[in-house]
């Protein structure tokens, strides 16, 4: 459970960075309340979503050796943003252009954010496989 919740705070601050950070994306609501129900369906989003067109796009990112993998990333944030929207959290994209760079944005801080919470997330799935 701890690490669902370092997984969704991460989510929460990456998606904060891009919406600050990118012009062109424009939220609906600013607060951390809403920020903290975009990364829940932002996280959601790139569970479901993103494997099953990874599947599916295989032979392309093969051919591009990874990259198209940004042009997904760039669907899923535009999508989260748009799902949000239905509940009045979301955001509004306007462009291929912001929408890249929001994905761009709210990988790398991802990344980053884990490389840093590396050490909390694993120790929490020792402590699972000592006990059970």
């Amino acid at each position: 459970m701890n690490r669902f919740i370092i997984r969704w705070a991460i989510n929460a601050v990456a998606l904060y960075a891009a919406i600050r950070l990118v012009p062109g994306i424009d939220p609906q609501a600013t607060g951390w309340g809403a920020i903290l129900g975009l990364a829940l369906i932002f996280g959601l989003v790139n569970a479901l979503i993103s494997p099953i067109l990874k599947l599916l796009t295989c032979p392309l990112i093969l051919l591009t050796l990874g990259l198209f993998t940004l042009f997904i990333n760039t669907f899923i944030f535009y999508l989260a943003g748009q799902i949000g929207t239905w509940f009045g959290i979301g955001f509004q994209v306007s462009g291929f252009g912001a929408a890249f760079l929001g994905g761009l944005v709210t990988s790398v801080v991802s990344i980053f954010l884990t490389l840093i919470f590396k050490d909390e997330m694993k120790s929490q799935s020792k402590r699972r496989k000592n006990t059970g």
